[in-house]
């Protein structure tokens, strides 16, 4: 093992809102999900949440009583709505161009994620870079997803010799997560969170998109 493999920086990649474009259509499948429940909840409150862990989901947004009553049900009915959409679900621009420049300046590149392990290799087959990564998280290695700090721990576990990393997401609850962590974070606008609310929840730096990202590598913890 080489010194620059100890001492390298890892980057922990968030796939929903970061890499593929699927906040909306997760936004529409959770609406339809409750809906089938007999809740109608406004779309634009569920996508406030989308990225926090589903977990966690049905009562952040309808309250313990509907968690306890049908948060099992709901949640299955949104997997099962997502399922639907997902063939309209495209790659983030840039996205893989984003993995090959980090794995071409030494940078370790875990995909951090909660999905199902269904949606992760659907969205692995679509990112084809499985020879760029280090490894892959998914919800089966957590016990709580984000904002707790599971999953970031589960994908440090893929780059147990780089000298530190950082978490790069969409939502504040990626920023929260890598926070609570110990590690730093930077965000993109792709999710639909402000800049404030991002640097107010842990990000070092904001960008727009995963272009502007790359052109600004530099100055950031990945540096």
């Amino acid at each position: 093992m080489t010194s620059a493999s100890k001492t390298a920086t890892a980057a922990l990649l968030d796939l929903d809102g970061t890499l593929v474009d699927t906040n909306y259509q997760h936004a529409i499948a959770w609406y339809r999900a409750f809906h089938d429940h007999g809740i109608v909840l406004p779309i634009w409150h569920l996508h406030r949440h989308i990225g926090m862990g589903g977990d966690q989901f049905v009562a952040a947004v309808a309250g313990e009583d509907a968690e306890r009553d049908v948060g099992d049900e709901v949640r299955e009915d949104h997997s099962r709505h997502f399922h639907e959409l997902i063939g309209e679900v495209e790659l983030m621009p840039d996205a893989r161009r984003l993995v090959r420049v980090l794995h071409d300046r030494g940078t370790p590149v875990v995909l951090a994620s909660s999905a199902g392990k269904e949606d992760l290799e659907h969205f692995r087959s679509m990112l084809d870079v499985d020879d760029l990564l280090a490894g892959a998280t998914s919800s089966a290695d957590v016990e709580a997803a984000k904002p707790e700090p599971d999953i970031i721990c589960a994908a440090l576990e893929k780059v147990p010799d780089a000298g530190r990393s950082v978490m790069i997401g969409d939502s504040t609850w990626d920023c929260e997560a890598a926070r609570r962590a110990g590690i730093a974070s930077v965000a993109l606008l792709t999710g639909g969170f402000s800049k404030q609310e991002l640097r107010e929840a842990g990000a070092a730096a904001v960008f727009a998109s995963i272009s502007e990202l790359l052109d600004g590598l530099d100055r950031t913890p990945l540096a």
